[in-house]
């Protein structure tokens, strides 16, 4: 039995996915006549309440539209040392916006809305670059998928708002946050100019993110995309399979959370593991006390027992559950673990 716990990206079509994708009702996207396409991104803008959406083939081409519309050459957009947009977005930010990061020293990839506004240039100091953007993670993949604070993020529009900033949410795993913090698309549809959304990871489509906004942010959207190179044909099928995850996959999500939460707990009581970062979510990020097993032997032993997780640097380690890690496979994990 391989057990894969590399990403919550790893996850195959359901056999109801596939029905769906196979009898989806299709057209050409390119020129906005694919029903099943319309029809999700219709669904998706409801659900946040906001104007429009725009169906995408990927999280980080939509990232990277949202930092293009929202800025201009030169200019400056503030997030944490452990977001996305920064760290695995291949400097698109530098790349395709010609725009800078400036970083901030958060607590798990958060910040605060105090250290935000700490880090605005002046707008009329012509020396340093013009701060036009603040990008928010949510759940946090280098914090070990950690939820942000509503109040904090709803402090930071407050301080964006004050200083004529845009404000946009890489929401990868925006529907893990929702579930295990019980809160509202609306909130988030209220609070921020752009947010995309990822379909690919924890509700299990093959492909696809999702970016929201008003009209007119979407209708640049549309332009940057065709740019890069996103538009998609008959994407029917595709977006016929984020459709049945938005209807079946989302309540599920609690299931992942609460066997990260257990592999959590079994990892703290461990001799050979060093340090566990607290665990909200699907993401377990620990490191091995190099003195009782080196992290290589630890990874072989896994690999000689058909389970696969990955390297985040710094001698972290991460383990992501998804729906394809079946109850089967968590108990012989865990059974597995504490005899390496």
């Amino acid at each position: 039995m391989l057990i894969n716990l590399i990403s919550d990206t790893v996850t195959k079509p359901t056999p109801g996915m596939l029905q769906a994708m196979m009898t989806a009702e299709v057209g050409d996207d390119v020129f906005k006549n694919d029903p099943t396409v319309n029809k999700l991104e219709e669904m998706m803008a409801g659900l946040f309440g906001m104007e429009a959406a725009l169906f995408f083939p990927s999280g980080t081409m939509a990232n990277q539209t949202a930092i293009k519309i929202h800025t201009q050459p030169g200019e400056q957009l503030i997030c944490d040392k452990y977001a996305h947009v920064y760290n695995y977005e291949g400097g698109g930010a530098s790349f395709n916006s010609g725009v800078s990061c400036r970083l901030v020293d958060g607590h798990r990839g958060m910040m605060t809305a105090g250290q935000v506004k700490e880090v605005i240039n002046p707008p009329d100091f012509y020396h340093s670059p013009l701060t036009s953007l603040v990008c928010i993670e949510n759940t946090t993949n280098k914090g070990g998928g950690a939820c942000w604070d509503l109040e904090e993020l709803r402090s930071i529009g407050k301080v964006c708002d004050e200083h004529h900033l845009k404000y946009h949410l890489d929401g990868a795993r925006l529907w893990n946050a929702l579930i295990a913090k019980n809160e509202s698309t609306l909130d988030y549809g209220a609070l921020f100019h752009t947010i995309s959304v990822c379909l690919s990871k924890g509700l299990g489509c093959p492909v696809g993110s999702v970016l929201l906004g008003d009209k007119e942010l979407i209708g640049k959207a549309l332009r940057v995309r065709k740019v890069l190179g996103g538009g998609m044909r008959q994407a029917g099928y595709l977006a016929a399979a984020g459709i049945y995850a938005l209807e079946n996959n989302r309540e599920r999500l609690a299931e992942d959370h609460r066997k990260a939460k257990e592999i959590n707990f079994l990892l703290n009581g461990l001799p050979y593991i060093k340090k566990v970062e607290p665990t909200e979510t699907n993401i377990v990020i620990f490191e091995i006390d190099e003195k009782q097993m080196t992290t290589a032997d630890f990874m072989d032993k896994l690999n000689k027992n058909g389970i696969q997780i990955i390297g985040m640097g710094q001698n972290k380690l991460r383990i992501v559950t998804h729906m394809d890690y079946t109850d089967e496979m968590h108990g012989t994990f865990m059974d597995i673990l504490p005899n390496l």
